[in-house]
């Protein structure tokens, strides 16, 4: 690995641990030549996965744009980063598992979701109506019915 300082090749491994769920490696390393440390992260490069949208277009699914969408919905209520990227890697690591290559837009919404039903309501209702694409208050009213029928 180069080193960010000084550019030089050298240098040695002085603590590595287990991120995410063990997906990721932590690496501390320290240049040989300068004295340096710098940190690494080391993880399994794999097809990722494309969305199909509702128009028919298809994008690579990025982890940033899901955690931003979920993140707005929870703005200025109590939840907290970690809450938020714990979701959002259970979320990735289902449709890891459950497809190969394209997944539905449709289903990342609804697993968002469901999630965000137990979490807070607030943030549910907020990630719904966006989701749902509500054209009125009629449609807004609805889904809170909907969740207050559910307690």
């Amino acid at each position: 690995m180069r080193c960010p300082k000084c550019g030089n090749l050298n240098d040695k491994v002085i603590d590595s641990r287990i991120v995410r769920n063990g997906d990721v490696i932590r690496r501390r390393r320290l240049c040989l030549n300068c004295g340096y440390r710098f940190t690494t992260y080391e993880e399994v490069v794999k097809a990722s996965l494309r969305v199909i949208k509702r128009d028919g277009r298809h994008e690579e699914l990025d982890r940033h744009k899901l955690q931003a969408g979920i993140e707005r919905a929870c703005e200025k209520r109590p939840i907290s980063v970690q809450q938020i990227e714990s979701l959002v890697d259970e979320i990735i690591g289902e449709l890891d598992s459950e497809y190969e290559r394209e997944v539905p837009s449709t289903v990342i919404g609804e697993k968002v979701m469901e999630r965000l039903e137990k979490l807070d309501e607030v943030a549910y209702v907020r990630f719904a109506s966006v989701y749902r694409r509500f054209r009125d208050v009629n449609q807004f009213l609805s889904e809170v019915e909907g969740l207050i029928g559910r307690e």
